[in-house]
């Protein structure tokens, strides 16, 4: 199934059952700084647990959208790795229901299974998170990247989105039911986590733009497909096998639903308790927001729409 989206800008809750994990501090592996002379692999790679973030980068001097893998699982030190020879490897460790609270509804009917890679680390299933810290383009962009899902290859739906505080409200960046334009800002030498969402096992690829104005005027934009391998059952094979499809361009006034992270605030995280129906027993179940930046800042986002030119 394509959905192609009028183009981009939402996950679950990171649900940990053990008590004590409740008040768990974010690790000091989020306060990150990537070094210029990681290198770019072009080896294929199947990711399943540690921690990733998809993130621009200059490669031969062009701007490209990679994933940055600080996994170590495959080689011993970070590395950069090309979107197409990457798949992210959900297995049906990440199942949850969803809860009962109406303000996740927008997932699904409560108690429905869903694959959920948590905002806060899971060490069971792979952390995606996004940056905007590689030295060459925090040297280069103006303010900002802007991240947009164009479109989602999948059997199902994917959600991400932000929990912040606590019983606060999801923040919803992508949502691949919906057609209008759905655009996450993201700050300079920012680091973010969320919650990622499928509603169903298969071969999903999400297809992301990366656009930025330089300081020299100028405005670069590179377009990759994220692959996810969702379910135990899922060959990753084939999630490398998938093809990218052509987007339509959005039209002329379309909406944007925008949503930034500025490194302007102190570094902030939260777990969030909901309460979830399963057998009949309620468990509290946990998800926190990191938003956390290399200068000792924090993100924060700002919902705002406005049209295009």
């Amino acid at each position: 199934m394509r959905r192609a989206l009028a183009l981009p800008g939402a996950a679950l809750l990171a649900a940990l059952l053990a008590p004590a994990a409740l008040a768990q501090p974010p690790s000091d592996e989020l306060d990150q700084t990537i070094g210029a002379d990681q290198p770019v692999s072009t080896d294929r790679a199947v990711l399943s647990l540690g921690h990733v973030d998809i993130g621009p980068r200059y490669v031969d001097g062009v701007w490209t959208l990679m994933v940055h893998d600080d996994t170590r699982a495959i080689v011993d030190r970070s590395v950069w790795r090309e979107l197409d020879q990457t798949v992210f490897q959900v297995s049906d460790t990440a199942v949850l229901p969803v809860p009962e609270d109406p303000s996740y509804s927008f997932i699904g009917e409560p108690g429905t299974s869903v694959y959920v890679l948590p905002q806060v680390q899971n060490p069971d299933v792979v952390w995606v998170g996004w940056n905007t810290q590689d030295p060459d383009v925090m040297d280069t962009i103006e303010g900002g990247v802007t991240l947009t899902l164009t479109s989602l290859d999948g059997p199902g739906e994917l959600f991400v989105y932000l929990q912040a505080g606590n019983f606060g409200a999801a923040d919803v960046l992508w949502d691949s039911t919906k057609s209008e334009r759905q655009d996450i800002w993201v700050e300079v030498n920012t680091h973010t986590h969320a919650n990622w969402v499928f509603t169903e096992p298969g071969v999903y690829l999400a297809q992301v733009e990366a656009t930025a104005d330089l300081v020299d005027g100028s405005t670069v934009n590179g377009t990759a497909a994220l692959r996810f391998a969702v379910g135990n059952a899922t060959d990753p094979e084939g999630a490398f096998a998938a093809k990218e499809h052509a987007v339509p361009s959005i039209p002329a006034g379309a909406t944007r639903a925008g949503a930034s992270s500025d490194p302007a605030e102190e570094a902030s995280s939260g777990p969030d308790v909901l309460t979830l129906a399963l057998a009949g027993v309620a468990l509290i179940l946990a998800a926190g927001m990191v938003v956390v930046v290399v200068r000792g800042r924090a993100a924060k986002r700002h919902a705002a729409s406005r049209d295009t030119p």
